[in-house]
This record gives structure tokens, sequence and C-alpha cells, in this order.
């Protein structure tokens, strides 16, 4: 029997023009666009179809433009499609937890929002940053990320991408130095990301009580599938579990290697991805190779 996982991507995959073609062809889509721009109070909908890069890659606009079209795309298959298992990477688990009836489509967008304000206005309390580590085992990237922080530069591993990529996060400071260590401790590469903060670090403790006070108030609804959540990468169908996961999410890694492993464990064969660009697919393919992968 084939199992299919519907993944959704995170942050990056934004690009100028994105959803355009939904909006132009199919009315479900244009009506759900209209819906957002009036749910957000302005018209995102210009922004990414034409907007510019700079403007796309502001967090306020990135994250709720990268779930606007990541779930409207789903909502315009949604009657050929059945998921046995959902998953999304940082800002696509809210858009999974719309595919899986968690969520409904306008709360999702308001929590979103809400995060979206909440993590920029983090970043502005605390400079900050990310960088991808190649080829490097993960226990020496932490070990080498704990050793840091315990001399007061906080830097922690903040995305399992998967084998040999990890993403570390934390202050400005803290990364140089970690990156420093880690090309000496045999890292291929050490790249500082062009992102606006620490995310899924302890930088982010702000944003996360502000996004905690806004998801308690929100309806969660018995899902129809399971959903891999990034801070536990297993099967979550409990709402209350559900909830407590998406408030822990922004200070905790995301555990998108080990949620794939999950997933092909628990008879994942297909894992279609959702959203702008095709980065799940490549990351899928790299941590279970006989995992069919493609696009909606």
């Amino acid at each position: 029997m084939v199992k299919k996982a519907y993944v959704f991507p995170g942050q990056g995959s934004q690009f100028s023009g994105m959803g355009k073609d939904l909006y132009e062809s199919v009315p479900i889509a244009k009506q759900l666009f209209e819906q957002a721009n009036d749910i957000l109070g302005f018209k995102i909908s210009d922004v990414m179809f034409a907007g510019t890069d700079e403007e796309l890659k502001q967090t306020k606009i990135t994250q709720p433009a990268i779930f606007l079209h990541s779930v409207i795309l789903y909502q315009t298959k949604q009657n050929e499609v059945a998921p046995d298992m959902v998953a999304g990477h940082s800002l696509g688990e809210f858009s999974a937890l719309v595919a899986n009836k968690t969520l409904s489509f306008e709360d999702a967008l308001r929590l979103v929002y809400k995060r979206a304000l909440a993590m920029q206005k983090a970043c502005e309390l605390n400079p900050s940053t990310m960088a991808a580590i190649l080829n490097l085992d993960d226990k020496i990237v932490e070990d080498i990320c704990a050793d840091i922080t315990k001399s007061g530069h906080v830097v922690v591993a903040a995305n399992y991408n998967c084998p040999g990529q990890l993403v570390i996060s934390g202050t400005i400071e803290g990364v140089n130095i970690a990156c420093e260590k880690l090309k000496a401790a045999g890292a291929k590469r050490a790249l500082v990301l062009p992102v606006g903060g620490a995310f899924h670090s302890p930088l982010m403790e702000p944003a996360r009580i502000e996004l905690e006070a806004a998801i308690n108030s929100t309806n969660f609804n018995q899902p129809i599938c399971p959903v891999y959540q990034n801070v536990t990468a297993h099967a979550v169908s409990d709402p209350t579990n559900i909830k407590l996961n998406l408030i822990a999410q922004l200070t905790a890694p995301v555990k998108w290697t080990q949620s794939v492993q999950s997933m092909t464990a628990d008879g994942m064969s297909q894992a279609i991805e959702c959203g702008p660009g095709k980065v799940l697919q490549g990351l899928v393919k790299k941590i279970s190779p006989t995992v069919e992968v493609m696009s909606l």
C-alpha cells in the first residue's frame, strides 16, 4: 500500500510571482488570496505577485507568503489528495496543520502572521544569525556549540536538515566563533546565512511567549492524520500535544532528518512537497533514498 506524506516548506523558498498562476487560473485560489488580504489588512497578494526580493525577504512578508502559497496550492488539489501523514519544516508546520485539518485556514494565517511579527521583533531585540555547517558529525557540532554557549555566546544546533547538513543559530559573535571552530574540526563549509535572526534558538524566547498566548486562544481540532512535528520528530495526533509542540517549536531545533526517518519507518513511500521550491524533496531523498519524491 502506498503511504503518502505531504510536506510543506519553510522560510527561504519565496520568489517574486509566487502564487500568481493559481490566482489567475483557479477560482478557489483567488477567493482564498482575497480572504487573506482581508485578514491581514493589506494586499499581500500584490507583494507575492510583483514584490522585490528585498520586500519578500522581510520575515513579516516571507512567512505568510510561503504559508499562503503552500496552503492555497494544497486546497486547490484537496479533492485529489488524501494524506496518510503530514509534516512541515519550521513555518511549514502551520501549513501541515491546515492540511490535516487541525487548524482552519483563517486561524492558521492569523497565527503565522503573529509568529512572523513576533520573530521580527525578537530579531530586532537581539542581533543574531544562523549558519549552515556541512559534512560534520552532528555530535561534534552540538559539543562545540555547547562549549561556546558556556563561555557566554549563545549558539545552538537549530535545523537538522539532512545527514551532513546542520544549521546553527545564535548571537552574531557566537555563530562566527562556532564557524571558525567547526571548520577547524573538519567541516567542509561553515556558511553564515542571509537571515534576519537566530530562529529556533533561546534568543526567540520573547517571540515564543507572544505566540504562546495566541496559540492557547486558538481552536485546535482532531486531525484527520498524524503530523510529524519538528520538536518531537514523531507522529502526533492529540490536539493538546500538537499545541504544546507548536509553542515549543520557536526555541527548539527543527528535527527534520529525524522526522523523515520516523515517517519512513512508519511506512511513507511517497513524499509530496506542497509549496514554493523543491528544497524538501532534495532533503527527503538524502535522508531516505528509497522514498519517491514529487511536487504537488
